[in-house]
C-alpha cells in the first residue's frame, strides 16, 4: 500500500491484522519486509502496521533525511490513517526513531517496545565511524556493505548455523537504495541524546534484547530498561541485533504477552 503524505512523501506500508494499532520501524539498512513474520504472527492481536521509512524499500527516495524527520513522517502516517494512539516498535535505528516520535509526537503513543537500540546520541569515534561507512558505500556500493556489516547484524548461533536466515538478511539489507543508505548514516551520527527523556517515558515499555547482539548489548539494554519507569525487559536467547528476524517465534511470544498487558492497562 501507498499512503501519500502532506509532504509528498510516497509512503509504502503493509497493513494487515486487527487490535490495537501496533506500528513497527525497520533498523538500518533494512525495509519492511524486516518484519514479516511479525505481521503474519501477531495479526490476531494487533492491527500491524510496517512502513519503509524515506530513502528504504519502496518509500519515496527524497531528502532530508534526519531520525526527527523520520519521526514526523510517521506521525503524519499515523494521523492520516485516523489513529488516535499506536504501540510503536522500533529496531536498532527505528529505536532512535520511537524515541524521537515520544519527543515529538507523545500524545500519538500507547506503548513502546524498544529493541536492540540506545538512547544516547553517537560519540566521536561513532559519528566517524559512520562517515568511513558512508565513504565506504560510495565506492564499494550497497551489495559489499551488506557483506561487510552481515556478521554484526546476527547472533554467533545465526551465523553459525542459520545459514538460510543469514542469506535472506543479507539480501534484505543488499536491496537497500544507496543514497537511503547514506542519507540515514548521516541521520544516525546527527542524531540528538534521548537519554534526558527515558524517566519521563509514562506509557507502557517493553526493551527487547537479543542475548547475543554485540551491537547493543544485553547490559547495555539493562541499563536502558532501568531507566524507564514503567518497562520490562525480555532477552531473546539465540537472537543478535536483529532477533526479531532470527528468533520470531520467541519475539513474537514476549509482543504477544506485552499487548495483552496493554488490554488491562
Amino acid at each position: 500500500m501507498i499512503a501519500i503524505l502532506p509532504n509528498g512523501l510516497e509512503l509504502a506500508y503493509d497493513d494487515t491484522g486487527q487490535g490495537i494499532p501496533l506500528l513497527f520501524i525497520h533498523g538500518w539498512p533494512h525495509n519492511r519486509s524486516l518484519w514479516a513474520a511479525q505481521l503474519s504472527g501477531l495479526q490476531t492481536q494487533a492491527r500491524c502496521l510496517a512502513p519503509d521509512l524515506r530513502g528504504f524499500g519502496d518509500t519515496s527516495i527524497l531528502p532530508p533525511y534526519s531520525i526527527d524527520q523520520y519521526a514526523d513522517d510517521l506521525a503524519a502516517f499515523v494521523m492520516l490513517l485516523g489513529l488516535e494512539r499506536v504501540v510503536v516498535c522500533g529496531l536498532s535505528m527505528g529505536g532512535y526513531v520511537a524515541l524521537a516520535m515520544w519527543r515529538r509526537h507523545r500524545t500519538l503513543i500507547r506503548g513502546l517496545v524498544l529493541t536492540s537500540t540506545r538512547a544516547t546520541a553517537d560519540t566521536e569515534e561513532g559519528r566517524a565511524k559512520r562517515l568511513r561507512l558512508i565513504q565506504f558505500v560510495d565506492e564499494r556500493g550497497v551489495e559489499a556493505l551488506a557483506a561487510k556489516q552481515l556478521r554484526a547484524m546476527v547472533g554467533k548461533t545465526t551465523f553459525n548455523s542459520r545459514p538460510d536466515v543469514l542469506e535472506a538478511l543479507r539480501q534484505l539489507m543488499a536491496s537497500a537504495p544507496l543514497e537511503g543508505v547514506t542519507g540515514a548514516l548521516r541521520a544516525m551520527a546527527g542524531r540528538l541524546d534521548s537519554t534526558a527523556l527515558l524517566g519521563g517515558i509514562d506509557v507502557p515499555t517493553l526493551v527487547v534484547s537479543g542475548l547475543e547482539d554485540t551491537f547493543t548489548p544485553p547490559d547495555e539494554m539493562q541499563v536502558l530498561a532501568a531507566a524507564i519507569p514503567n518497562s520490562r525487559l525480555e532477552t531473546i536467547q539465540g537472537g543478535g541485533h536483529v532477533c526479531s528476524w532470527e528468533r520470531p517465534a520467541a519475539f513474537n511470544h514476549v509482543m504477544g504477552e506485552f499487548l495483552a498487558s496493554l488490554l488491562y492497562d
